[in-house]
């Protein structure tokens, strides 16, 4: 019976760990995809982890993106990339820890600043629960997400109402999960 018990809370904290995670519209709320977009100040208050997702929306006729590596950020290469992304609606998985860079391969647009550095964490143990937090020094408030909530920064660090899809925190099938959870945590005490 004990030995039960145990399976179901397994399963449970199996599937909230795999059932949150945050999907990030590159440069969002104010900006996009483009040249007019500071992306170091669009980084530097939010976290990404491992299971995240990119969302790259861009004109498909001025832009593109393309993953390189550290030295290829650096000198604005296109030459070598590791990934091109073509369709202007590009959903980039973070499925590890580390560095990942981006930048727009159209000549002259990375020099102008399309480029972001994405630094990824380890996920947290039981899922995305603080995808939006401040990074140390930060006046930002932490904030903590709600399935399907946009969360959206402004200039006075206080949250704004959703006006775009900077952050969306996405459960899936977790009620789902929990009812099935639910009926076989009775189906083993009954």
């Amino acid at each position: 019976m004990a030995a039960r018990a145990l399976l179901v809370i397994a399963l449970i904290l199996a599937v909230f760990g795999t059932a949150l995670s945050a999907s990030y519209t590159v440069g969002a709320p104010r900006g996009s995809w483009d040249t007019q977009t500071n992306y170091v100040q669009w980084t530097s208050n939010l976290k990404f982890r491992a299971g995240d997702q990119m969302l790259f929306r861009y004109s498909r006729a001025a832009h593109n993106v393309v993953e390189v590596s550290k030295a290829d950020y650096d000198a604005c290469s296109a030459s070598s990339p590791i990934a091109s992304f073509q369709t202007s609606n590009d959903i980039v998985p973070l499925t590890a820890a580390g560095s990942r860079y981006f930048i727009c391969g159209v000549p002259g647009h990375c020099d102008a600043g399309m480029k972001v550095r994405i630094d990824v964490e380890e996920a947290t143990p039981g899922g995305a629960l603080s995808p939006v937090s401040p990074r140390a020094g930060s006046a930002a408030p932490a904030v903590a997400p709600m399935p399907s909530v946009e969360i959206t920064p402004s200039t006075s660090g206080q949250a704004m109402p959703p006006s775009s899809s900077a952050v969306s925190v996405g459960t899936g099938s977790v009620g789902l999960y929990l009812g099935a959870a639910f009926t076989a945590s009775l189906m083993v005490f009954y």
